[in-house]
């Protein structure tokens, strides 16, 4: 009768260091890959950004792209530029990079295709990346802000592919001064991350 109660024991044993193991793999697997997502606000506002000489005036749709190597919101909206970039870039739409100031990295091999500029005016009042900046065709200024709300960007939520079908049609736009909440990293390098 005694060898009952030591193979239960045995067995409760097993299951609690199986437990335990699967709780550290666990543990160590959200410790590595999974980041928190604290929703942040952002006021993105437009007043004193320009293209740069060479690029102003009238001509084909310009996206700029603001980014940050080390800021883990590129991520989600990386793969969605790359599809925007699939989609629309040609002699309609011109994609453009800014990299913020002082860091260093290159964007992943797909979206090298976009041209990078060493300046944009007014880029040093931008409050958070991942980020995105819309001239029309007359160079125009029409948007300024995130690619979507949220934790993650695609094409169900962002808004530039309604922007750039709007933009294409003829229609005009003017969002340059927008507020959303979402997964962004502070632009300024005096600022806290967000």
């Amino acid at each position: 009768m005694l060898k009952r109660p030591r193979t239960t024991l045995w067995i409760t044993l097993l299951a609690l260091a199986a437990g335990a193991l699967a709780w550290l793999a666990y543990d160590s697997f959200t410790a590595r890959y999974l980041r928190p997502f604290d929703s942040q606000a952002a006021v993105f506002a437009g007043a004193g950004l320009r293209l740069p000489a060479e690029l102003a005036g009238p001509g084909p749709i310009r996206v700029v792209h603001f980014w940050d190597p080390a800021c883990p919101c590129n991520v989600g909206n990386q793969q969605h530029l790359g599809e925007l970039v699939e989609r629309y870039a040609g002699d309609e739409v011109s994609f453009y990079r800014v990299q913020k100031p002082g860091t260093h990295g290159p964007l992943p091999a797909p979206l090298n295709r976009l041209q990078a500029l060493t300046t944009l005016p007014g880029s040093e009042q931008l409050p958070a990346s991942p980020a995105v900046a819309i001239w029309d065709h007359q160079g125009t200024l029409v948007y300024l802000g995130p690619y979507s709300e949220g934790a993650v960007c695609n094409a169900s939520n962002s808004f530039i592919e309604p922007i750039l079908t709007a933009l294409r049609a003829g229609r005009s736009i003017n969002a340059t001064n927008t507020l959303a909440v979402g997964c962004y990293c502070p632009w300024s390098n005096t600022e806290t991350p967000r």
